[in-house]
């Protein structure tokens, strides 16, 4: 935090110096001084700034109903970048990512199926069978209040694939219109939800799967 300093309180110990009377510096010189100063702080805020913008944490705001009721639309959430540099995601967690079939778009899902593991959608119900559990074991997933949902089918991620869908399963375009998502089109999990006020919040729509 900044000390803010009066100059009008401000005494200089050589004042009472006897100095010969300074000749005043042109107009320009002195818009050429402010400037300068402008510039420096621009670069000072900006090298603090862009850095936290670009690569621990990221604005979005929520367009469309695919994750309702967990989020509504026009909702403004702040997107953790930095963790899954750290440790990997996890299923449950709430993602922001490009979208693969048109990068310039952002998409928000919950992540289903994690690497190497097939996920079942079936009888409205998800089912995931992997190494640990080959005869499979159905999801939780309190956040879904819509059922019947309409998908079935069967879809296998690789290395460094996921599985994902919105809340709102019978309006979400996701994995199962549009395939797998790759971990490289990841921007992050939705880390707080902002706005509006009465539904800020940390970590939004977390949900941890006992398996």
């Amino acid at each position: 935090m900044e000390n803010n300093i009066d100059s009008n309180e401000v005494k200089n110990d050589n004042a009472a110096i006897n100095t010969p009377n300074k000749v005043a510096q042109p107009k320009w010189k002195e818009h050429v001084k402010n400037a300068w100063d402008l510039i420096k702080f621009a670069a000072i805020a900006l090298a603090i700034v862009v850095p936290i913008r670009m690569f621990i944490a990221q604005p979005f705001v929520v367009s469309g109903e695919s994750m309702f009721p967990t989020f509504d639309n026009g909702q403004y959430l702040i997107v953790d970048e930095i963790s899954y540099s750290l440790y990997g995601p996890h299923r449950g967690d709430v993602v922001v990512f490009h979208y693969p079939e048109d990068p310039s778009r952002f998409f928000i899902k919950r992540i289903i199926g994690l690497p190497n593991e097939k996920v079942e959608v079936k009888a409205n119900s998800v089912t995931i069978y992997n190494n640990e559990n080959p005869n499979g074991f159905a999801l939780t997933e309190n956040y879904v209040n819509e059922k019947p949902f309409t998908t079935t089918g069967t879809w296998t991620t690789g290395k460094d694939e996921y599985f994902v869908m919105g809340d709102n399963r019978n309006r979400s375009s996701d994995s199962r219109m549009w395939g797998l998502l790759p971990r490289k089109l990841m921007v992050g999990r939705v880390y707080l939800r902002l706005l509006p006020l009465k539904t800020m919040s940390l970590l939004p729509g977390a949900f941890k799967e006992s398996k």
